[in-house]
């Protein structure tokens, strides 16, 4: 419920006057910054640690997922996932070794060798995702009908929220 101890959203909803606009109190906007990113946060880690397979790591994970769409250079992947090249090149190595990844020949470029998913690895992504949908619709599902009818709006917010 909220407003429960520990529970930031009701912080939010206790400080906003009915009728009132949280955009115009730069305080109260603040707080509702921290509970949305608090709450994404959470959820976010929920799903990556709860509903993953067990035979990677989260990050590793994250670099299949990166590689669904196609393989890349390593430099590459390792700037999309915010790491140095040597990071990203052991947890590379780790992944072909246990067969999720596969090194190819750039077909332009014979410098470059490019990262690209194995079956296993596609396979592996395809499983995590259903996995992780499964833990998301669990969670729905223990919703009442009134959030679950709310969902479609926020999803709208967060998009816009995650395009600007």
């Amino acid at each position: 419920m909220a407003g429960a101890m520990g529970d930031p959203v009701g912080r939010s909803e206790l400080g906003t006057q009915p009728g009132g606009d949280p955009a115009a109190d730069p305080d109260e906007l603040a707080r509702l910054g921290l509970d949305l990113r608090s709450a994404c946060q959470r959820i976010a880690r929920r799903v990556r640690y709860e509903a993953a397979p067990f035979s990677v790591a989260p990050h590793q994970l994250a670099v299949l997922a990166r590689l669904v769409d196609g393989p890349l250079p390593l430099g590459e992947i390792a700037e999309r996932e915010s790491v140095s090249a040597p990071s990203m090149t052991r947890t590379v190595n780790g992944l072909v070794d246990a067969g999720y990844l596969e090194r190819h020949k750039h077909p332009t470029d014979g410098r470059v060798v490019l990262i690209g998913l194995s079956e296993t690895g596609r396979a592996l992504i395809e499983e995590a995702r259903h996995r992780q949908d499964l833990w998301v619709t669990s969670r729905l599902r223990q919703l009442a009908q009134d959030d679950v009818a709310a969902i479609p709006q926020v999803v709208r917010i967060l998009s816009r929220v995650a395009a600007l």
